[in-house]
């Protein structure tokens, strides 16, 4: 399941990935940042992954075509977690669907905040 965290406003945007993210879940995204892209011309993205599961393999598709379809609009990207492996995945990943991305422990919320609104 993925939703948009209250905090989000503007072109500075979170959403909460939780349990195990389904092709359903881009079904929700893909119009969202449609959207809010139209209106702001490109976003700032906070990913909270601390209940993150994984992800289905019928929804690896839609995750590769949502990062070829967004990653010229996505100016940041602020991976929120607990896992030793979403810190290297943030590096890893950062090619595919931004501009630049950084890794904050789950301790470091409001400090991840901070970084995509400078």
């Amino acid at each position: 399941m993925v939703e948009m965290m209250n905090e989000s406003s503007g072109n500075v945007v979170g959403f909460k990935a939780a349990g195990v993210i389904e092709p359903a879940d881009y079904e929700y995204l893909v119009p969202k940042f449609e959207e809010l892209i139209r209106q702001h011309g490109s976003m700032r993205v906070l990913m909270d992954m601390h209940e993150f599961k994984s992800e289905a393999p019928a929804a690896w598709w839609a995750d590769i075509k949502f990062g070829h379809e967004f990653h010229n609009k996505i100016e940041k990207i602020a991976i929120v977690g607990d896992k030793r492996w979403e810190k290297w995945m943030t590096a890893f990943c950062a090619p595919f669907y931004t501009r630049e991305a950084k890794y904050f422990r789950t301790d470091e919320m409001a400090t991840a905040w901070s970084w995509l609104r400078e």
